[in-house]
């Protein structure tokens, strides 16, 4: 025990600390959930929605790629080719070869995929906007803390 408290006392944790990092925590996945919970109600996963949010906040000027969607989503791109396709089968992605490399396939999202984003952004944005007093509190107490 006394070497816990030690590592408490070297790091300066609280219970306090502790407390609020679990409710961090706690936030998050209640948001998770959430995003789950709205992706579903209209046909989709929580994978398919952070996907099209990628592809969606992709710079204009640029394309994304699959291995781009892999590297943003944290997955194996093979796991990217198959959730591209579920996307282009459901419509709401489409693929289509790099006018500056033959070789590549750029992602951008269908008619049917920009409406179906933009009705779960405005649904993630209200409910952000309900959170973020709570989040900014945290932040607020973390800062505080560090100083």
């Amino acid at each position: 025990m006394a070497d816990l408290k030690r590592a408490e006392k070297r790091f300066k944790l609280t219970t306090r600390d502790y407390a609020r990092l679990a409710a961090f925590r706690h936030a998050l996945r209640k948001f998770i959930r959430f995003s789950e919970d709205a992706a579903q109600a209209v046909g989709l996963t929580g994978q398919h929605y952070q996907a099209m949010l990628v592809v969606r906040g992709w710079p204009e000027d640029a394309r994304v790629t699959i291995n781009d969607l892999a590297q943003q989503l944290l997955i194996r791109h093979n796991s990217a080719v198959g959730l591209v396709d579920r996307l282009v089968n459901e419509d709401l992605l489409k693929r289509e070869v790099s006018s500056r490399d033959r070789r590549k396939v750029e992602l951008r999202l269908t008619a049917r995929g920009h409406d179906v984003l933009a009705k779960l952004a405005a649904v993630h944005r209200a409910e952000l906007r309900r959170i973020g007093p709570d989040l900014e509190r945290f932040f607020a107490a973390m800062s505080r803390r560090q100083r």
